[in-house]
């Protein structure tokens, strides 16, 4: 059991950024204090048990889901372009 309590708010953001495949495991710990082992078992506490397995057989060794992983110089978590300003105008 996490000796880190999250409320439900806080373990919705985390599963959102374990999902995104930019978003390093590091990242997660460094915002909310989770390392990656803990935020394993809760992604296996909320997901079914056939979205858990798919989930880690896709993280499991991925290059962007750890730091140590990444090329040099990679430092973000998204695309520049990920996050662009909708224009009112459209």
């Amino acid at each position: 059991m996490s000796t880190i309590m999250l409320d439900e708010e806080q373990q919705s953001r985390v599963i959102e950024m374990a999902w995104e495949d930019r978003t390093p495991f590091e990242a997660i710990e460094k915002l909310f204090g989770l390392p990656e082992k803990e935020v394993i078992k809760l992604m296996r506490k909320n997901l079914k048990h056939k979205t858990f397995k798919n989930w880690r057989a896709r993280v499991s060794g991925r290059k962007t889901k750890h730091l140590s992983l990444r090329p040099e110089g990679v430092d973000r978590g998204y695309c520049p372009s990920q996050y662009k300003v909708k224009s009112a105008n459209k």
